[in-house]
């Protein structure tokens, strides 16, 4: 049992992640001057981009005939298609240390993450999502590459800094991987200028998005590290690993990972506000356990290492928040 205050704590900081998480979202505008939806900027704000796709009719042929009615544009499930590509088969995950990691139980813990979540009911949620040739995310990841990066750009990164780090290291992890998210992964004393910290924790992109002109579209993730503001990026200050910065990291890319998976163009799954799958279900976690030191849990993969993570929106069934699926 945890006493009280350990209770009062996680509901505190849970409270208080959320309203952070609110204050985040895009504006109470449900649709852009042209109708269609907002679309998502990756940071979890929907946009009003005139050039952004409309809703397409889709039918599912793997919904089953009961669920005909409900498989147009993804309607009935609160999620919407918009044509573009979702990652099909096992995706990649690349790490990339960047700063000061020594020492820190986090190098061992988050690729442990990546095996956890590879096969699982959790990863399952995915496989509700679909591209236009209704084939299916299929639910597996793999952990198949890590480097460190020894402050190439200081302490205050950009979003184009970001994107540099990737374009630096990838080619050195067998090749730009297009079939491969690569994680940018700060230590506490790194800053993302745009705004970690007070306008988002963790975001997603790819490169053809801004960041360069030409070659592959890679596909990107920055996630920092919370211990850097446990109250804004994490969602308890004990933790079940032991290690609250690492184990706020594991919520940032497990949310990460799967809105890169099923939007990885920022094209393809959103709602009308410009939400992606996992930001409807943010900071928000469904039924805890209570770890041997007094922290919550909610996930425990192959490896039983206990995650808290936040769930994801599942696309069947008129759509809702779960951690299986």
């Amino acid at each position: 049992m945890t006493t009280n205050a350990t209770r009062a704590s996680l509901v505190a900081a849970t409270v208080a992640a959320f309203m952070l998480a609110a204050s985040f979202a895009p504006a109470q505008v449900v649709r852009s001057k042209n109708g269609n939806d907002l679309r998502p900027n990756g940071k979890h704000q929907g946009i009003d981009d005139p050039k952004a796709p409309p809703a397409q009719d889709i039918a599912d042929d793997n919904a089953g005939p009961s669920n005909q009615a409900s498989r147009s544009r993804g309607s009935g499930n609160g999620i919407n298609y918009h044509g573009g590509p979702v990652m099909l088969g096992t995706v990649n995950v690349y790490f990339i240390w960047y700063g000061n990691w020594s020492g820190n139980t986090a190098t061992s813990l988050l690729p442990t993450l990546i095996s956890d979540l590879s096969g699982s009911k959790y990863e399952h949620i995915n496989t509700s999502y679909y591209n236009g040739s209704n084939q299916h995310v299929a639910g597996l990841m793999n952990l198949s590459g890590q480097q460190n990066d020894n402050y190439t750009y200081g302490t205050a990164l950009s979003d184009q800094n970001i994107y540099q780090v990737v374009a630096s290291h990838c080619p050195s992890l067998g090749g730009c991987d297009t079939n491969g998210i690569y994680f940018v992964l700060t230590s506490s004393d790194v800053n993302e200028t745009s705004g970690f910290c007070t306008q988002y924790c963790g975001w997603h992109d790819h490169s053809l998005d801004g960041y360069t002109s030409s070659g592959p579209d890679i596909k990107f993730a920055f996630v920092g590290n919370p211990a850097r503001c446990l109250s804004a990026c994490a969602a308890q200050s004990t933790s079940p690993n032991g290690n609250p910065g690492a184990d706020g990291m594991a919520s940032i890319i497990a949310h990460e990972s799967e809105e890169a998976i099923s939007d990885p163009l920022l094209n393809a799954w959103y709602d009308s506000r410009g939400e992606e799958n996992a930001d409807k279900c943010a900071w928000t976690f469904g039924t805890l356990s209570t770890a041997a030191n007094g922290s919550y849990y909610n996930f425990t993969g192959a490896s039983k290492t206990e995650w808290l993570i936040q769930r994801n929106w599942v696309n069947a069934s008129g759509g809702y928040c779960s951690m299986s699926y």
